[in-house]
């Protein structure tokens, strides 16, 4: 008489699919330096306003560029280019040290708050956005620095709401 005991030959199809556990790694001493250093908040800092001025250079660059003259019709294409040329300098180097600022008063401010806290979550950015706008506006004076506070600490939110950061 046949055993009904028999064990089954075949496995179920959903652990053939299962992918084989690899053994954890722990991380070396230098990416451990390396994520010590970018935890600091004034290299992170310095890191995000860096960005922020070549991304302000490059702006500046192409909203320099679609600058007409006023008398573009009485110009050379000589003065044209000449006119064109200085006036991506002036756009370029402007947008560089407000993105250079921006994004080094709104970096540093995350980061502080985020220490302060020992939380990441939308609060740090909302935080860190209303000092930027805050600062950003000030030389307006109060009522512009709280306008500058909401709008881009508003803007902050909705930034990170895109990009799904904070779940």
């Amino acid at each position: 008489m046949a055993s009904t005991d028999a064990e089954p030959t075949s496995s179920s199809p959903k652990e053939a699919e299962r992918p084989p556990i690899e053994p954890l790694r722990m991380p070396t001493v230098e990416e451990i330096r390396g994520q010590d250093i970018w935890n600091n908040c004034v290299v992170r800092s310095a890191v995000s306003g860096i960005m922020g001025g070549g991304l302000g250079l490059f702006m500046g660059m192409f909203l320099g560029a679609l600058d007409n003259p006023l008398m573009q019709e009485e110009m050379s294409a000589k003065q044209q280019f000449i006119y064109t040329a200085k006036q991506m300098g002036r756009r370029s180097w402007g947008s560089a040290k407000t993105f250079a600022v921006m994004g080094l008063v709104f970096s540093a401010a995350e980061c502080v708050v985020e220490k302060a806290r020992a939380k990441h979550d939308i609060t740090n950015t909302v935080a860190a956005g209303c000092v930027t706008g805050g600062a950003i506006s000030a030389k307006g004076g109060p009522k512009a620095a709280c306008m500058g506070c909401a709008g881009f600490a508003t803007f902050s939110v909705l930034i990170e709401k895109f990009m799904d950061r904070h779940t």
